[in-house]
């Protein structure tokens, strides 16, 4: 269950997913039973499936993790594995936004 974006978040999300240029993030609540501990999900995604996969090896992520839902592929990333590649990405807004920081 995602919360805490605006549906203008997400349909700008998309877009850039589907324009396949770049990886996009998008960081939002997520509550799911498996990972009781872990409050938000980062998703990169690219509709460039060749982009996504070369990215996610510069963080160990196997392209098998990728999910390939809809027309939008991307990763999820939750935990440490979440705040280091937003620190790396300079992705601060998402970092203040949603109180991320290591343990």
């Amino acid at each position: 269950m995602a919360f805490g974006i605006k549906r203008t978040e997400l349909e700008e999300w998309k877009l850039k997913v589907l324009e396949g240029s770049e990886v996009v993030f998008l960081t939002h609540y997520w509550l799911h039973p498996k990972y009781p501990q872990i409050k938000t999900v980062t998703k990169a995604g690219s509709a460039n499936l060749d982009l996504l996969i070369e990215w996610g090896k510069k963080y160990g992520l196997q392209p098998e993790w990728i999910h390939r839902r809809e027309k939008y592929p991307h990763f999820d990333l939750i935990g440490e594995t979440q705040i280091d590649i937003l620190v790396k990405e300079g992705i601060n807004n998402q970092l203040e936004r949603f109180q991320l920081k290591k343990p």
